[in-house]
């Protein structure tokens, strides 16, 4: 892996063909309140899939125009101002006005199979799809729960990624730059090449045994590896799990004995920032854990990645473990496709709760293709000559749709980073954007408002001038974070993509497009072509208007997850049962005025305070509105008069010391922005919070920390710094 440099060729264009629309076709929904010039009417949410009477918007190209501030202009801090991209964005972008989207989302919702069939025939597909194009059933009232899209089509994820890349002529084309732990280790492949080493796995996978249908398990850090298991094990039809690289041996043990893979692919060991995570170690203990319960595995495939650690120090058992590089480099560099059903499962993710087993979502082939590549394209507003970095790592969904399926079917060039955003310094990021020349940046909150804690020269001394989109993963982006990353990291240009999506959605299904319509800091704004949300209350009773509630889905999308592997009754029971009829996102969500969406946080994480249901997202934000406030975890604690209490972690901003004054300043700005009902009963100081090492903040150990739960913290092996959680008990009582 060391210096594994590779002179690649000048990229190669990519067409870019958009969908076609129905002549005349009227608008979706209208918005009002856009200040002087505005949307007519209110918010029309539809109820059905039968043609609606609609108004059309009177924002006029040249009143839109008026309102746009000029680039470098820093937004205003009100969090209801409207924030437009440029004139010169708008004009180039793939929807460039609010009424080319609301003509395309008014088609997907009136004639899904015409609109989802038009954008599917743009890939490979060996045979196509039936006179059904989408058959569901979304309520449980009427029989089991099912979804299918393009069922008898038959197709290949991993063809439609590179061979048909290929053959356009993106061969020579970078299709993946990496860059490593350290700043002199780095390396790149083209299109040809990654078809060439993908071809290669596929090869030694078949020859060992791996089939249509059969799992295999990916335990492997951010190397280039990583998406080329992934497009091996789909190119022979086989079902890839990928494990987080910082999940426990009991966690990875868990998901073995459950998916009970052919093999497993892993690495000796990684560096990140200045610590070595020896995997390998990892990866043996959770093999003893699985064999104790039936479940063994024959073959472990170990990528020697020598500038971690090297094979001498490795672990090895003979006959089991198998060296990646010794092995196979050997194999043919061509593999036949092994050509697959649209709704045969393409991969299992598992998702982890603080309690109980992992549930592993079940995503299947030709919807998820088309869904991935139609949100990237969009939302990203995809150019040809995009160079496109995702911080997050494969083992999460993000990594699944957004770093390597998405991105590939639209034949981009990926940036893969192995090591961690602040390492050597807070300044990281910017240098390998400036490296790489990349224009969309990818990221999560939690990023956004650790780097903010730090000194700003760490991104003003670097230029940045080739990002183009920016955009905001996770979680909900709290505002203040919103217009630092705005203002600061895009240089108050770049539109921020501020998506809401799960993985069991499989893509974006609320986003800003970025260049269709103004934005509001922490809005995820407006709803994805094909996707019908709904707010309900407690009794499922649709809301209109402006409203709170439950965020629900009516009718299904192509990237929607088929069950939960072996547990199709815990599929429909978590998500089908809830509100008959929908699909129950779990988050709560807040619709403003103006039809924006607000989405406010999981509805477990609502705290009920003397009757008030406040969500733990509204009162973090509010925490972080503080200009001495660098980021806030909430979670509830039992209260003797209240029921349930406020617990708040607050990080400062470097070199802020903790005070009464400023515990005070915080509660009031609670107040002030929410209500004295949502005001903490405890500010509890944080140096840092207990994050894995992807950045997703462990809020099951805040909360035995609030509680003094100390001896039930569990397993804390996956945090990117467990040191944290001695910490924060060290500074409970302060």
């Amino acid at each position: 892996m060391l210096n594994r440099r590779v002179v690649v060729a000048s990229p190669s264009a990519v067409s870019s063909s958009s969908v076609s629309l129905l002549p005349n076709s009227k608008p979706f929904f209208s918005v009002s309140g856009f200040r002087s010039s505005t949307f007519s009417g209110g918010f029309i949410r539809r109820i059905d899939r039968k043609p609606l009477r609609m108004t059309t918007p009177n924002l006029t190209p040249r009143a839109m125009a008026a309102q746009q501030p000029e680039n470098g202009e820093s937004i205003p801090s009100g969090e209801n101002d409207l924030v437009f991209p440029s004139k010169e964005f708008s004009s180039q972008a793939l929807v460039s006005s609010p009424q080319q989207y609301m003509e395309m989302h008014k088609r997907s919702m009136d004639d899904p199979a015409g609109f989802w069939s038009d954008i599917a025939s743009e890939f490979y597909w060996k045979q196509k799809w039936g006179d059904q194009v989408v058959s569901e059933n979304l309520d449980v009232s009427k029989g089991p729960i099912h979804i299918e899209w393009f069922k008898g089509g038959i197709t290949n994820i991993c063809y439609n990624c590179l061979d048909r890349n290929v053959e356009a002529g993106l061969g020579d084309k970078t299709a993946i730059y990496w860059e490593g732990n350290e700043r002199d280790v780095d390396a790149s492949l083209t299109y040809s090449q990654l078809l060439q080493q993908v071809c290669q796995l596929a090869n030694y996978l078949k020859d060992h045994g791996v089939k249509k249908g059969d799992a295999v398990v990916i335990y492997l850090p951010m190397l280039m590896e990583l998406p080329i298991a992934m497009l091996a094990c789909a190119r022979i039809g086989a079902v890839h799990s990928v494990v987080f690289a910082g999940f426990s041996a009991d966690s990875l043990a868990q998901r073995i004995i459950d998916c009970k893979p052919k093999l497993i692919l892993t690495c000796n060991a990684v560096k990140r920032g200045p610590k070595t995570i020896n995997l390998k170690a990892i990866v043996d203990a959770a093999l003893d854990i699985s064999s104790k319960d039936g479940v063994s595995v024959d073959i472990c495939l170990t990528y020697d990645n020598p500038s971690a650690t090297t094979r001498e120090s490795t672990k090895w058992q003979n006959g089991r473990d198998v060296w990646w590089q010794d092995v196979v480099p050997k194999y043919p560099t061509s593999c036949e496709v092994e050509w697959v059903d649209a709704e045969d499962p393409l991969f299992l993710l598992y998702t982890s709760g603080s309690t109980g087993k992992p549930k592993g979502v079940l995503h299947t082939t030709g919807g998820y293709m088309v869904y991935t590549a139609t949100t990237f394209k969009y939302a990203f507003d995809y150019k040809s000559t995009d160079v496109y970095w995702c911080t997050a790592d494969c083992g999460w969904i993000t990594g699944h749709s957004y770093v390597t399926y998405g991105p590939m079917l639209n034949g981009a060039t990926v940036v893969v980073f192995e090591g961690t955003p602040n390492y050597p310094d807070s300044g990281r990021c910017w240098e390998i954007v400036d490296k790489y020349k990349i224009s969309v940046f990818y990221t999560a909150p939690t990023l956004v408002r650790s780097l903010m804690r730090d000194d700003d020269k760490f991104v003003t001394s670097h230029s940045r001038k080739s990002l183009r989109v920016l955009g905001s993963v996770g979680e909900p982006i709290n505002p203040s974070a919103w217009r630092w990353f705005y203002n600061l990291v895009g240089d108050s240009r770049c539109p921020i993509s501020d998506t809401w999506w799960q993985t069991e959605t499989g893509g974006f299904m609320i986003t800003p497009l970025p260049g269709a319509w103004p934005q509001k800091p922490g809005s995820a704004t407006f709803p994805f072509f094909g996707v019908q949300p709904v707010i309900v209350d407690e009794k499922g009773n649709e809301i209109e208007g402006e409203c709170s509630g439950y965020l629900c889905v009516k009718g299904s999308w192509p990237g929607a997850f088929r069950t939960l592997f072996g547990d199709h009754e815990r599929y429909e029971t978590t998500y089908f049962k809830p509100f008959a009829g929908y699909y129950f996102s779990g988050d709560g969500c807040r619709r403003d005025k103006d039809g924006y969406y607000w989405l406010t946080g999981r509805v477990d994480d609502v705290i009920n305070v003397s009757g008030h249901r406040i969500g733990t997202a509204e009162v973090e934000s509010a925490l972080a509105s503080h200009p001495q406030c660098a980021e806030a975890a909430v979670v509830g604690v039992e209260h003797e008069v209240k029921g349930q209490g406020i617990y708040a972690f607050v990080t400062l901003v470097e070199g802020v010391p903790y005070s009464e004054e400023l515990r005070k300043g915080l509660v009031l700005m609670v107040r002030n922005q929410i209500g004295a009902f949502a005001a903490p009963d405890i500010i509890h100081w944080a140096p840092g919070l207990p994050k894995t090492r992807s950045g997703k903040i462990m809020r099951r150990i805040l909360r035995k920390i609030a509680s003094r739960q100390l001896e039930e913290l569990g397993d804390i092996s996956t945090l990117a710094d467990p040191s944290v959680v001695d910490q924060l008990i060290a500074l409970a009582d302060v």
